[in-house]
């Protein structure tokens, strides 16, 4: 009776050099314990680094100030705004802070700032003539005034103008660089486009 030969089980490594995977029972793949999450005893974990297209905190100021709003004031509008703001924060102060001059001259610097960025480019000298009336005009409701009247309130608004001197030159002086950055700037793009122009 005729046999049929059977080709012996080969042991060993496979010719393709590949491992098997490890398997369990049903063929399904051994994974790690469930327990085991974190990094191996004995290891530091690697500190997170963020991603190569993540902003940094300086590009995100600078998208948030492009996304404020930017209006054009005209000379008049400038110095309208900045003595309506002014006011409004002198009676804030008087409300809230007790009429404290060191408050109202600490917020007066941010209103000079946008005052000079806000106002048009052919009235930028304007900006730091309208800043400092603007000061004066909103000491009205912060003075002090003696005998309660215009006498006495005038001579609180002067007396205000000397003791608060240094917020007075502090908002102009920004108001003024800003007025100067802008105009600096405004040269720079005039020749650009003047040497980018074609000949006629």
């Amino acid at each position: 009776m005729e046999q049929h030969r059977t080709r012996p089980a080969q042991y060993g490594p496979r010719r393709s050099g590949a491992p098997l995977p490890a398997q369990g029972r049903g063929g399904a793949v051994a994974r790690p314990p469930a327990g085991r999450v974190g990094p191996p005893a004995g290891r530091r974990p690697e500190p997170v680094r963020p991603a190569p297209g993540a902003p940094s905190p300086v590009a995100r100021v600078v998208r948030a100030l492009r996304g404020m709003p930017n209006p054009r004031l005209t000379g008049l509008g400038s110095g309208l705004f900045c003595a309506a703001v002014m006011t409004l924060l002198g009676f804030l102060d008087e409300l809230l802070f007790g009429a404290s001059l060191t408050a109202y001259g600490v917020l007066f610097v941010p209103v000079s700032l946008l005052t000079a960025l806000w106002v048009r480019r052919g009235d930028l000298l304007t900006a730091p003539v309208v800043v400092p009336i603007a000061f004066a005009v909103g000491l009205v409701p912060v003075a002090e005034s003696g005998d309660g009247g215009l006498g006495g309130r005038l001579m609180g608004i002067v007396t205000a103008l000397a003791t608060e001197a240094g917020w007075l030159y502090g908002g102009t002086l920004v108001a003024g660089s800003t007025v100067i950055v802008r105009r600096i700037r405004l040269m720079r793009r005039r020749a650009a486009a003047a040497r980018n122009r074609p000949p006629a």
